[in-house]
């Protein structure tokens, strides 16, 4: 399918061909008919596409903190290799559409196949031939109402919510600034609640336009406002002021309270400034409000991605009601969007639509629509070059998932190996897929991961994806024979694990986890300095592992799991490495943490009594200061002592002497890894970690949190056979 896709890195924008997305269950696909270039916002995006690193560091100044503590922790020249493969990624453009339902998701019931919907979201409602879209984020059309009006859905949303906000009575007198796109929608709104609008914009144009749609008064010279205004509201200052234009300084704010009446409202829908003068709001008593886009919902995870809906009756107007109340509106004839559209162009020709965004093609312009085709088939398989199937010794990758850290590490590190092909790549949105395919000279790309499994090309599968689909990818590609690598946790049931325990009893399948830390140089010459040692070993990791946001998707049961499974298993396998055992009993207490988004998984000390002896204690706590590193790790046993701390230095003491290794960069073994797996793969080898080792270590978890349940320590046992179906 053809997609307008934009280069983070190069700042380039080209109209590509991409597999289209795959279809989850809390969502649709739908064929897009109609969607609509937002001039303002998608400027924004592609202004910051076109900087440079600095330029994009001061935009946005958390990510840049994010990368200098990074580097801070694990070394400049590791980070600068993750962040320079990140910024390559290509990104969508677009966030409202409309079109007709494809396919509909197994946990969505309000739509059908064939039905006519109005879809926004940035990611989801993408300019685009097919988008996938949460079911949240899709409203109906009504009757009657064209594609290219119910297209407008997200900008409706968006001027709808910032009127809302500025509970308009009957007969109030309101101020619209900015007559862009946004601002000629929210003049309408402003109306037909009941409000009387004065329309100001630089662009005498634009301003004609509002007063053809129903404002009032229309004002495009500044030095006119001030009086325009008082004779407008009889010298008392306008009862709400929407500012909908975009401006990098707070003259707009300032203005805006200026021309408020006493104790009137101002309502910020645009990007502005926002370093305020407090005296005009003080002096007048001005309630300020921010319009968080398109009204309640926006943002949330749950509402957005998952589909969870607010309850009418405490929640009455949400992102999707605002949209479809907006279509409503615009059925009955009480808005018009048609008057905004300056260009039509095809989706093939968008990149001259674009032109004239960016100001290059210098025509005027308020709403560009781009069109679609009629419906027709899209393979999920795009083609890149002529496949050829695995020589020996050859190890033909096929990777399903793209995110961060397979872009930035693992990706790189099976490119590095020299008996690597990377032959295909499988994202769910497919735009990912066809970016990375192309750097790595790939066959094909997708968004069907089977079409990875069953490829004959393809002899070894990379799995990244999230981690409720860790365990049905690695089982269905052993079952085709593949060799797997598969992220941690190898899954997040107690029933997926019986099924690999079963697996691993008819067979040794290829298969290996993403625990990396066993293959750090220095963890192997931890373990070496042990080695002759009788005395069990004790084992102490402290890992500052940082609080994660209370809606980040780990903490999501079904998708996630949560972090004692996601994150906890690589430092239990760290144990097991060290101490070359496997665990016996497990004994785990939460360390309380007020606040944090699971108080009684989040934090936690776990203690593993080993098969040999050994002891090994886990400290893993949300609640440190970043500045303090990551990991830290000490061995005790046999008169010696070795502190690894970060992977980046380790001490190692004997007979009253310390030996120092230091490294000037992190290395916490994820190329060894690769290149271990790569290996086995090659000469027919056993895989680097044994199979027993990575079941015992997925299921420790399991038991971590069974003794959190249960209060006290629990003996380790084999994972429950999976029972026959009745």
């Amino acid at each position: 399918m053809k997609a307008v896709v934009q280069n983070l890195k190069t700042g380039k924008l080209t109209v590509d061909e991409v597999p289209p997305p795959a279809l989850r269950p809390e969502g649709i696909l739908v064929a897009v008919r109609r969607s609509v270039i937002s001039l303002g916002t998608e400027r924004s995006v592609i202004a910051l596409a076109n900087k440079g690193p600095l330029g994009k560091a001061k935009q946005r100044p958390d990510l840049a903190r994010k990368v200098l503590n990074k580097a801070k922790q694990e070394g400049y020249w590791s980070t600068y290799k993750v962040v320079k493969n990140l910024i390559a990624s290509p990104i969508p453009l677009g966030y409202s559409c409309a079109g007709e339902v494809l396919e509909v998701g197994a946990d969505v019931d309000e739509f059908r196949v064939g039905d006519r919907v109005a879809c926004y979201g940035l990611n989801f409602a993408n300019h685009a031939e097919v988008n996938y879209i949460p079911r949240n984020l899709a409203v109906k059309i009504p009757d009657g109402l064209e594609d290219e009006a119910a297209a407008f859905v997200a900008l409706g949303s968006i001027a709808m919510q910032g009127v809302r906000l500025a509970e308009i009575e009957l007969g109030e007198r309101v101020v619209v600034m900015g007559l862009g796109l946004v601002g000629q929608i929210a003049a309408q709104l402003a109306r037909c609640n009941g409000g009387a609008v004065l329309a100001t914009d630089l662009d005498p144009a634009k301003c004609k336009m509002a007063e053809e749609l129903g404002a009032r008064v229309a004002v495009s010279d500044p030095q006119e406002l001030e009086g325009a205004v008082a004779n407008f509201t009889d010298g008392h200052g306008a009862d709400a002021v929407l500012v909908c234009a975009a401006s990098s300084s707070d003259a707009l704010l300032r203005s805006a309270a200026e021309m408020s009446r006493l104790k009137g409202r101002v309502i910020i829908v645009g990007d502005v400034g926002l370093n305020l003068e407090r005296r005009p709001f003080f002096d007048k008593e001005v309630k300020l409000v921010i319009s968080r886009s398109s009204g309640p919902g926006r943002f949330d995870p749950d509402y957005e991605i998952h589909g969870k809906d607010y309850p009418l009756p405490y929640v009455r107007w949400t992102e999707r009601r605002n949209g479809s109340s907006f279509l409503d509106l615009m059925a009955a004839g009480d808005v018009d969007v048609s008057p905004l559209i300056t260009h039509h162009y095809p989706i093939e020709r968008a990149e001259e639509a674009y032109r004239i965004v960016t100001g290059e093609d210098k025509q005027p312009a308020i709403a560009i629509v781009l069109d679609y085709k009629p419906r027709e088939e899209h393979s999920r398989k795009v083609a890149l070059r002529e496949p050829r199937p695995p020589a020996a010794g050859e190890v033909h990758l096929g990777a399903i998932g793209a995110g961060q850290f397979a872009k930035g590490v693992l990706l790189p590190a099976f490119a590095a190996q020299s008996s690597v092909r990377m032959s295909a790549f499988c994202t769910s949105s497919g735009l990912t897929s066809k970016s990375i395919a192309e750097k790595y000279g790939a066959t094909f790309c997708t968004s069907d991961p089977q079409e990875v499994v069953t490829s004959p090309e393809v002899n070894a599968v990379l799995i990244t994806t999230r981690h409720d689909q860790h365990a049905p990818l690695a089982l269905s590609a052993l079952r085709a024979d593949k060799a797997v690598f598969v992220e941690k946790p190898l899954c997040i049931r107690p029933e997926d694990l019986a099924q690999f325990a079963q697996l691993g009893e008819r067979t040794t399948p290829r298969l290996m986890i993403g625990f990396n830390r066993r293959f750090s140089p220095l963890s192997v010459r931890c373990r070496d300095f042990f080695a002759g040692t009788r005395d069990p070993l004790h084992a102490f990791y402290r890992v500052n592992a940082g609080a994660l946001p209370a809606d980040s998707w780990v903490y999501d049961p079904v998708e996630g799991g949560g972090r004692i499974l996601g994150e906890v298993c690589h430092f239990v396998d760290m144990l097991c490495f060290l101490t070359d055992s496997l665990p016996a009993r497990i004994h785990a207490e939460p360390i309380e943490v007020p606040g944090a988004p699971d108080p009684h998984r989040d934090s936690v000390c776990v203690n593993i009594r080993m098969k040999n002896d050994a002891l090994g204690v886990i400290h893993y706590l949300t609640s440190g200061d970043p500045s303090v590193s990551k990991e830290y790790i000490e061995v005790y046993g046999g008169k010696r002592t070795a502190i690894l701390d970060n992977y980046r230095s380790l001490a190692m003491h004997q007979g009253n002497k310390r030996k120092t290794k230091k490294l000037v960069n992190q290395q916490k073994g994820f190329s060894e890894e690769v290149a271990a797996f790569v290996g086995a793969l090659r000469d027919g080898a056993p895989m680097p970690i044994p199979y027993e080792s990575l079941v015992a270590v997925t299921q420790t978890c399991f038991l971590i949190h069974e003794s959190l349940d249960r209060g006290g320590p629990v003996e380790y046992v084999e994972p429950e056979r999976p029972r026959p179906a009745l």
